[in-house]
């Protein structure tokens, strides 16, 4: 299992690559790629590249885990 490096989700890219998502998500690099392949996780391919816009990633975080979640506000800070 990945331990991501970012403390907060304002550290976060604009545009994550799909190892970076396996890093935040804490899961394997294989597994983040199925994830990315699937057809509701918010990935699209620039090139041979596959990425993912860090405002869908967290609107996916937020739709998987229900109504009641967000991101924290303000301090932008990552759940551990």
């Amino acid at each position: 299992m990945n331990k991501s490096s970012y403390k907060s989700y304002d550290d976060l890219p604009l545009m994550l690559s799909v190892p970076e998502v396996a890093k935040v998500l804490g899961i394997s690099r294989a597994g983040a790629y199925e994830l990315a392949r699937s057809r509701e996780f918010p990935s699209m391919k620039v090139g041979s590249r596959i990425i993912i816009p860090k405002d869908k990633f967290l609107l996916w975080i937020e739709k998987q885990c229900g109504e009641g979640w967000h991101p924290p506000r303000g301090t932008g800070e990552m759940y551990e």
